[in-house]
């Protein structure tokens, strides 16, 4: 290791002055310390390089898009040029741009299985394996959650094989009170790993009565993994009056902000429809991605917004994507 030749004198100097043990030596190094400022390395760039206090997120900012006529219907066949992306008002250069029909999906499956859902468990299950089999490709994967006071994974985890699937939802059991954040936490954080697009559906009443994780922490694991949230609150007829609606305020919140959908279904027909409508739209989606432009400050959450034009009934159009992203992730 070789020393700068101040910091050589200085070694010198000061071993010299303390075998003589003297009240100069102490005068002498201080002296000695104040001539030779020693320099780091982070010191000297903020001398030479003082720009580079405020550090710029350079990260590939992925939104994923769905776009929906006056009737709903997804609008297939737009262009690059059709779509503006902003974040916190400031517009982006699009660097990616892909429809997403082709690429590879990850979905969590979950599955309430409180009390409260008994008398519709057997039908869930039913419209949730036509679901699995209808969207489920050789090249997508899905794993199959239920959640009650505990939350619990398929032992299979994510998988393209439908008898794996179907076993996984045939093999779900009652439980007793409903941990639906702690269920979309956990869910959120298996897809964080996961490559490609990343989709949460959640088939739920909607209430939450036991989770250790909050709404605020639930929904931040589900932006930080990018996962397009769809929620399909099962709400029977009988129970229908009187209900507490918080759970559900709260999962249609967490629906729009992650750019996904919420759906009510009191009966089979409805709760297949609401299936039927997610694979019509992971099947038509856009990705944009953009690198943020330089910013003079650095908030945590950035505010993503996407507009469409050129077509004559864009004005009509519905632009669905996730609200923003985190520029640090969780400590978890």
């Amino acid at each position: 290791m070789f020393w700068p030749s101040h910091r050589v004198q200085f070694a010198q100097v000061y071993f010299f002055y303390r075998m003589r043990k003297s009240v100069t030596v102490t005068l002498l190094v201080l002296a000695c310390v104040a001539s030779y400022p020693q320099r780091t390395g982070a010191q000297s760039q903020t001398q030479t390089d003082p720009e580079t206090t405020l550090k710029v997120d350079v990260k590939l900012v992925n939104v994923y898009v769905t776009v929906t006529d006056a009737h709903g219907a997804p609008v297939g066949g737009l262009k690059k040029e059709n779509f503006l992306v902003r974040e916190d008002g400031r517009e982006q250069t699009i660097s990616v741009f892909d429809k997403e029909s082709a690429l590879p999906i990850s979905i969590a499956l979950a599955i309430d299985t409180s009390l409260s859902t008994r008398h519709d468990l057997p039908l869930e299950e039913a419209s949730a394996k036509r679901f699995a089999h209808d969207i489920v490709r050789p090249i997508d994967a899905l794993s199959v959650f239920s959640f009650s006071e505990a939350v619990s994974q398929s032992p299979f985890g994510y998988t393209a094989d439908l008898k794996h699937i179907d076993e996984g939802i045939d093999h779900i059991r009652l439980g007793a009170a409903t941990a639906l954040f702690d269920a979309v936490y956990l869910a959120s954080r298996s897809l964080d790993r996961r490559q490609g697009r990343k989709v949460l559906v959640l088939i739920t009443d909607g209430g939450d009565t036991v989770s250790r994780i909050d709404y605020k922490g639930a929904a931040r694991a589900a932006e930080e993994a990018e996962a397009l949230v769809y929620s399909i609150i099962v709400v029977p007829i009988e129970n229908s009056a009187g209900r507490e609606i918080g759970g559900e305020h709260a999962l249609i919140q967490l629906s729009e902000d992650t750019g996904g959908k919420y759906y009510y279904a009191t009966s089979m027909s409805q709760l297949d429809n609401a299936f039927h409508q997610i694979s019509d739209e992971l099947r038509t989606q856009y990705l944009l991605a953009y690198y943020p432009s330089q910013r003079t400050a650095n908030s945590q959450f950035r505010r993503i917004q996407v507009g469409v034009s050129g077509p004559a009934d864009a004005l009509s159009y519905h632009v669905r994507h996730r609200a923003g992203y985190y520029t640090t992730k969780s400590d978890f």
